[in-house]
């Protein structure tokens, strides 16, 4: 755990999908975790952390937001995605999907290329995202804010929403229920009652529910943030139809980002958008709302996948990109 630690360090680019924690959680839901450290030319080191899925469809291995790497390190590279390959071939896998923590930059795309992987057909681990620094001042981050976000904080002060925090389990299962109705509304799939009870076995104090309501005790909104390393992550959310009416959201928001710049954390990833262009992407309506906190909008490297088995992985590939279709991705 030390170790790991060490490494993430040396990553700032890191979140918490290559944390001890979020292996953890994997273990704790019954999947395969691995991790393989690598080493470079300079001495200096990385690691991978791979989770082996058994899907429906076929088995493959998923790396995301890793590994942590240094890619500018050719023999670390190599290293690395030799490793990846026997590990894969060992777990008879017929692919590996790999998001990398990289900027979306012509040349690392043809990097992607350059090391044998093709684009998936489905996304990993929020490619399009929006980043707020927090290393900051309070009144800056209010100044960075669109006009009508600003406005809707303000508003939800003067009414007098209160957002609490807690890591209960009670907290989870409420959360969990509130989600699940927002998920009819909005046409998504919710994580289940037992990955979320995972999450929050996993990260400890590190995963915290924020919860907006009115003054008389009514739930307006969710919002799950997980931290790990230099960032903290807006990862989930849920609402109750009182959002729609008053500014629970942006209240919960706004708390969660002054509290994660009191604890020293340098930024606030949160978590998903719409790329450019795609007004029926799933992440469409909650677009507006994030952007309007005056964030960086940033784009990485989607993912890719690096083909072990062609004929299996031709079979998932149909798969998924029906999938794909019916989901709006």
């Amino acid at each position: 755990m030390e170790k790991w630690n060490k490494i993430i360090e040396q990553y700032p680019e890191a979140n918490f999908l290559q944390s001890p924690s979020y292996g953890k959680m994997n273990e704790i839901l019954g999947e395969k975790v691995l991790t393989e450290d690598v080493h470079g030319e300079a001495g200096n080191f990385g690691r991978a952390l791979m989770i082996r899925r058994d899907a429906k469809r076929g088995r493959y291995l998923e790396i995301p937001c890793g590994p942590l790497i240094d890619w500018a390190d050719e023999e670390m590279v190599r290293n690395a995605f030799s490793k990846i390959t026997e590990i894969a071939k060992q777990e008879k896998c017929a692919f590996v999907r790999i998001r990398p923590q990289l900027m979306a930059t012509p040349e690392n795309l043809k990097l992607m290329e350059k090391l044998g992987l093709r684009k998936a057909p489905m996304h990993l681990a929020a490619e399009h995202t929006v980043m707020i620094d927090l290393t900051t001042d309070e009144e800056k981050l209010l100044a960075n804010m669109r006009r009508q976000t600003r406005y809707e904080v303000r508003r939800a002060e003067k009414l007098g929403i209160v957002v609490t925090s807690s890591r209960s389990e009670e907290i989870f299962r409420e959360f969990r229920e509130v989600q699940a109705e927002t998920a009819k509304r909005q046409n998504f799939v919710p994580p289940s009652l037992k990955v979320l009870l995972a999450e929050r076995e996993a990260f400890g104090e590190n995963i915290t529910i924020y919860k907006a309501e009115t003054k008389e005790g009514g739930a307006i909104a969710y919002g799950l943030v997980i931290r790990d390393g230099r960032e903290g992550d807006y990862y989930e959310a849920a609402s109750t139809e009182l959002n729609r009416k008053m500014p629970g959201a942006y209240a919960i928001l706004w708390k969660a980002m002054r509290e994660l710049k009191a604890a020293g954390y340098e930024r606030f990833n949160l978590w998903g958008i719409a790329p450019p262009g795609q007004p029926n992407h799933r992440y469409a309506g909650v677009t507006t709302f994030k952007t309007g906190f005056g964030g960086e909008l940033v784009e990485y490297v989607p993912a890719h996948d690096l083909v072990i088995s062609r004929v299996k992985y031709l079979k998932d590939l149909v798969v998924e990109e029906t999938r794909k279709k019916k989901r709006h991705l």
